[in-house]
């Protein structure tokens, strides 16, 4: 695990260092939207609507205008509910619409633009953090270039949640508990996988108990570190002992930081329980209206498999196949990289709650776009390359991203 003790830039300074990683952002999320105001055009749809105003993103300007307690009952049964939807969006909406003049849906979209540009930072700030400050700007660059990096821009949840666990990681990585646990509360009101967040805060501090006893870098004070320092420093496991902290301060901050983390989660999850009628257990019911839940992976296994009953649609399934192959290659090759463990718990549990869940399968794409750490190893790669080269690499995978983000959301079904 690495050393815990870096203690972050002074604000300022953090800026201007992250500032090409913000620029190159905003330049592949820019390109992103031209294509689709282009292509929303050439076929008489907006492309604003289709950001703010469709799927999700009605559901949480519902909850933002109505509270909760809104549900449609489907033709075969299904009953979809605004349940299940975590509040933190739509308060921020709410919020947001409260003291300016625009809408709910307007609000949602303002969000989620400054959530992306946090979430980017926080990305950035990791990698810088893990392997130095351009591998840190080609992971923000990367993050932005996904496939279905469009959805940083709609009024969804996605990257309001990554902004939140990017930087709850980022203070774990720092030594700052309470910091940490105070972001994955947030993160838990934001959405179910919020999970790994909290799993990430525990997993660090449990194993920081039996490693860093008494250590003073689980203060908030820690001694500064030079932000030029060595990648292979930074990427070892290593544990490092100093001078020990006051008595009993390191263990009741981590343990503080560990009881705030769950909060956010556990306290919605009990809350729709009491609020159904049905106990703790009640939002499990209403993700069963919506079809979500938990099964290993058994019904995307049957989803693939289903794929190859003709030719056409075998090219599908051979996809799926190849691409869920990447992501565990890129997690096998983060653990070989030895990363920090909590990116290593937070990417491994919420890939397999994206993979695992028997949720709608169109989705799985968008469910695994938190998952930022498994884009360590590539954003390493590229820094390794010329700076052309890299660009380049970069530059062509953007205009891929543009044009197939334009086209998805355009298509019928929700992203």
């Amino acid at each position: 695990m690495t050393d815990l003790g870096t203690r972050p830039l002074p604000a300022p300074q953090t800026l201007r260092r992250a500032a090409p990683a913000l620029l190159g952002y905003v330049a592949v999320r820019v390109l992103g939207l031209v294509a689709l105001a282009l292509w929303s055009a050439a076929r008489d749809k907006s492309a604003y609507k289709l950001l703010t105003a469709r799927w999700d993103s009605l559901w949480y300007t519902r909850v933002a205008e109505l509270g909760y307690g809104y549900e449609v009952r489907l033709p075969n049964g299904d009953v979809h509910s605004n349940l299940a939807f975590f509040p933190l969006l739509p308060w921020l909406e709410r919020l947001l619409s409260s003291v300016t003049p625009m809408s709910y849906a307007d609000a949602g979209f303002t969000v989620s633009a400054l959530a992306s540009l946090a979430a980017a930072w926080g990305v950035f700030a990791v990698a810088d953090h893990v392997y130095g400050r351009r591998a840190g700007v080609y992971a923000a660059v990367l993050w932005a270039v996904l496939p279905v990096g469009i959805v940083q821009s709609m009024a969804y949840s996605e990257s309001l949640f990554t902004a939140l666990a990017a930087w709850s990681l980022y203070a774990v990585l720092t030594g700052r508990w309470l910091t940490a646990g105070t972001l994955a509360l947030l993160a838990g009101l934001t959405r179910p996988v919020g999970l790994a967040v909290v799993a990430a805060v525990w997993a660090t501090a449990i194993a920081s108990f039996g490693t860093w006893p008494g250590n003073s870098s689980d203060t908030e004070s820690s001694p500064a570190s030079s932000p030029e320092s060595s990648a292979a420093s930074r990427t070892s496991f290593v544990r490092r002992r100093s001078a020990p902290a006051p008595h009993g301060a390191p263990v009741w901050r981590r343990a503080l930081g560990m009881l705030i983390a769950p909060l956010g989660a556990a306290g919605y999850v009990l809350w729709v329980g009491h609020h159904t009628g049905k106990g703790p257990l009640g939002y499990l019911d209403v993700q069963a209206g919506w079809r979500n839940g938990f099964d290993g992976g058994a019904a995307f296994a049957r989803f693939v498999a289903a794929k190859f009953t003709s030719f056409p649609s075998a090219l599908a399934g051979v996809g799926l196949i190849v691409g869920v192959g990447l992501l565990i290659w890129l997690f096998v090759t983060c653990v070989r990289q030895r990363q920090p463990l909590p990116l290593l718990v937070y990417a491994g549990v919420v890939t397999v709650l994206a993979l695992c869940a028997s949720s709608y399968f169109g989705s799985k794409p968008r469910l695994l776009l938190p998952a930022f750490p498994l884009l360590l190893p590539l954003a390493l790669a590229l820094a390794r390359l010329r700076t052309a080269r890299s660009v380049l690499v970069t530059g062509v995978v953007a205009v891929a991203s543009a044009v197939y983000g334009a086209f998805w959301l355009n298509g019928s079904g929700p992203p």
